[in-house]
């Protein structure tokens, strides 16, 4: 088996090569390809690459390309974790909504709108690549913001699903605080990427069966505490509501608080871009043949795990059908979206593609949101795929988090001013 890693020149990539190297029985790789247009950190990643898997006693081979269409010849899928203007951008992408008292994020808000705006024509030239080269192949998609990235994807025609790691962190942590094995948790859990709640959690009876017991409200019981404290919002909430959001609703249901956070810690990319200067060093040296302990830091903690799982799924190698947390195309699913909307739910996932789950009819209070962020998303994809400062305007007027004409208008300005360097258009 062939797979292929676009921005594989990336820090992040030793982690990908950790989970390839531990599961290779779940996804026994032939060769790996490791393809960025920087040249030198792309030779310093695949040599710690092949020393990792030479440690793990994995026996394949890591080659590297700086041009897609050579890389991802005969690849059976291909993974795209790029960052369009590095952590330089997503510096400014954190810093320049909060002139106007706003979330500055990297996937959400006015700064998630300028990510997409600069990461969905480049994503969308590699995948036409990917169809003219190799047509079978499947395309995962990493790359924030998923739910747009993955959109522009699917409706292009591309054979592709989007994969994010709040879903199994949620999973390995409730396993955790349950002390049972990670695959005897089920999650109930709905939205849009980085937009999602756990509505409920199943212990199974067995890995992979469908019987199990309800413990959302035991674990909400009896660490209830160190849940809230992991994700920074208050426990009454979770109790009233019964439910764990996820980290990223801080961002709606704290906006304010957040934003005076932000404004005195600084921003995560000058804190990611100092971790990975240290990482770099750390890989140039020849003894290093695991990753290190610092690349925790770094984010995407479970990361690779779920991409073997979903990669094994989509290719068949275990010939089986599991049910996995993806971004995948709406169909029905929840009725009062459309039906190209992208949605993070579980899904049945095999051979044959991917298979969105029924889900149970979803309170208003989640419906109401997920259904405005998915408006806004369809006017941030409008935007990114055809350009235009009114187009800009429209997401950012559309988006929750902004939602006023007058600071719409200052984002936007905002906005083009610091991405005119990655927006043809502008």
């Amino acid at each position: 088996m062939k797979l292929a890693i676009v921005g594989g020149g990336s820090t992040y990539t030793p982690e990908l090569i950790d989970g390839f190297a531990r599961l290779r029985d779940t996804l026994p790789i032939g060769e790996l390809v490791l393809i960025d247009p920087a040249a030198d950190r792309l030779e310093l990643i695949a040599a710690l690459a092949r020393r990792i898997f030479a440690k793990q006693g994995h026996g394949a081979t890591v080659t590297t390309a700086t041009d897609v269409t050579a890389g991802v010849r005969d690849a059976d899928a291909v993974l795209l974790q790029l960052r369009v203007g590095g952590q330089a951008a997503r510096d400014k992408d954190e810093t320049w909504p909060l002139e106007c008292g706003c979330v500055g994020q990297e996937t959400t808000g006015a700064g998630g709108l300028a990510k997409a705006l600069r990461t969905v024509p480049v994503v969308l030239d590699i995948a036409e690549q990917v169809r003219r080269t190799n047509p079978d192949a499947w395309i995962v998609d990493f790359t924030n913001p998923v739910g747009i990235v993955t959109r522009a994807l699917q409706t292009a025609g591309h054979r592709a699903v989007g994969l994010c790691n709040v879903a199994i962190g949620f999973q390995r942590k409730f396993a955790a605080h349950l002390g049972v094995d990670p695959e005897l948790v089920r999650l109930d859990h709905v939205g849009l990427n980085h937009l999602t709640w756990e509505r409920g959690v199943t212990l199974l009876d067995s890995p992979g069966s469908t019987g199990g017991r309800e413990v959302l409200p035991q674990l909400l019981a009896e660490h209830g505490e160190a849940i809230a404290a992991d994700l920074h919002l208050p426990l009454p909430v979770f109790r009233r509501l019964g439910v764990v959001p996820s980290y990223y609703l801080r961002y709606f249901y704290q906006h304010d608080a957040v934003v005076e956070e932000l404004k005195v810690k600084g921003s995560r990319a000058a804190e990611v871009a100092a971790i990975e200067r240290q990482l770099l060093e750390m890989y140039a040296d020849p003894a290093l043949d695991t990753k290190p302990e610092l690349l925790g830091k770094r984010g995407g903690a479970f990361y690779s795990e779920a991409a073997v799982q979903l990669i094994a799924s989509l290719l068949g190698t275990d010939g089986r059908t599991t049910v996995q947390v993806v971004n995948t195309r709406n169909d029905g699913v929840l009725p009062f979206l459309p039906d190209d909307a992208v949605i993070e739910v579980p899904a049945e996932v095999d051979a044959t593609g991917v298979r969105p789950l029924p889900q149970r009819p979803v309170e208003p209070l989640y419906a109401g949101l997920i259904a405005h962020v998915t408006a806004y998303e369809h006017l941030a994809l409008d935007a990114a795929l055809h350009g235009g400062r009114d187009r800009v305007f429209d997401a950012l007027l559309a988006h929750p988090l902004v939602g006023q004409i007058e600071l719409a208008d200052q984002l936007t300005d905002r906005l083009l001013a610091h991405n005119r360097d990655h927006l043809s258009w502008a």
